[in-house]
Parts: structure tokens; C-alpha cells; sequence
């Protein structure tokens, strides 16, 4: 019996290889900027003078009568009242006389009562407690107020991102093969 030769074949696959280190990410921040401006608060008080007025003419008038116009004005009237006196005096002295026939109605009577003169006009205005007039004006001050004010300016610096690669290589460690080995071959028949 005869066998059939067998052809071996042989095969050697490929390996590839793959070495690979992963990237890195490098992030940073910088700090926020911060500017805070305040400006201060304002009060502005404004006050005004105080104003005293004093009138003393009541008093002067008390004093030493016054003014001149005021005084003569005075002196005047009060010479009508004594004219109006005096006539009114000599009307009831006449009519006194007039009555002769009455006791005690004697010229020496009447005429005696009447010796003593009569006093000149008062120049000046009667004396009183509030013959001063003051008074005091007042306004109230002018207040202004102005609130403080913060400003805040906030600038945000944006990340800084850095990317390195990684490394990736790729390569064929084995190749794939094929290898065919025949029988051997007997010749000799």
C-alpha cells in the first residue's frame, strides 16, 4: 500500500504592537481682578444767620418823646385837650357867676380855685413793660445728603488649556508567513 504524501504548510500569523501613553491636560486659572471704588458719603449742612430786630422807639418815645414829628404831634393834641378844658373850666365858672344867688357861689370862691397852672402837654408816651419789640428770625438749615457709592468691576481671566499628545505607535512586531514544506519524494520505484 502506497500512502499519498502530505505537504505540510505552516503559518505564522502577524503581531502588531501598539504602545500608546495617553495626552495630558494641563488647565490653570488665573485669580479673578477685583476693583472695588467707594466713594464716600457727602452731608453738607448749610445754616443761616440768625436775625435779631429790635425796635426801641416805644421806649425812646418814653424816654425823651421820640422823634420830632411824633413828639410835636403830641404837644399838639394835648394843647387841644387843655384849650378844650380850660373853655370847659370858664363855661362852668360863668355859670357859677351866673348863679350868684347861691351860696358859696362868691367871685372870691370861684375865682380863688382857679390859681394854679395848668401843666404843659406830656411829650412823651407812657412808660410800659413792652415797650421793646423784639423779634427773631430763624430759617432752618439747608441739609444735603448723598448716599456712599460702592462700584465693583470683576474681570474674570478665562482658563488657560493645554493639551500635550500622547504618544501612539504602531508597529508590526511579526509579519504573518506562510511556509510550505512537500514530502519527500521517493524516486526509486
Amino acid at each position: 500500500m502506497k500512502t499519498l504524501p502530505v505537504v505540510q504548510i505552516r503559518t505564522t500569523p502577524s503581531i502588531l504592537n501598539i504602545d500608546a501613553d495617553p495626552g495630558q491636560y494641563s488647565i490653570r486659572q488665573p485669580k479673578a481682578e477685583v476693583q472695588l471704588n467707594t466713594r464716600p458719603a457727602k452731608l453738607t449742612v448749610e445754616s443761616h444767620p440768625i436775625t435779631l430786630h429790635v425796635d426801641q422807639s416805644k421806649a425812646f418815645s418814653a424816654y425823651n418823646g421820640g422823634n420830632m414829628i411824633d413828639m410835636n404831634a403830641r404837644i399838639y393834641s394835648g394843647i387841644q385837650q387843655q384849650f378844650l378844658q380850660n373853655m370847659a373850666e370858664r363855661v362852668q365858672q360863668g355859670n357859677q357867676l351866673a348863679a350868684i344867688h347861691k351860696p358859696g357861689n362868691t367871685i372870691a370862691n370861684i375865682v380863688g380855685m382857679n390859681w394854679q397852672p395848668q401843666p404843659f402837654p406830656e411829650t412823651r408816651t407812657p412808660a410800659s413793660f413792652d415797650n421793646v419789640d423784639t423779634r427773631v428770625d430763624t430759617r432752618p438749615p439747608d441739609i444735603n445728603f448723598q448716599p456712599a457709592v460702592s462700584e465693583m468691576n470683576v474681570i474674570v481671566n478665562k482658563p488657560e488649556i493645554e493639551y500635550q499628545r500622547g504618544k501612539l505607535d504602531i508597529y508590526v512586531k511579526q509579519y504573518a508567513s506562510v511556509q510550505y514544506t512537500p514530502p519527500d519524494i521517493d524516486v526509486g520505484l
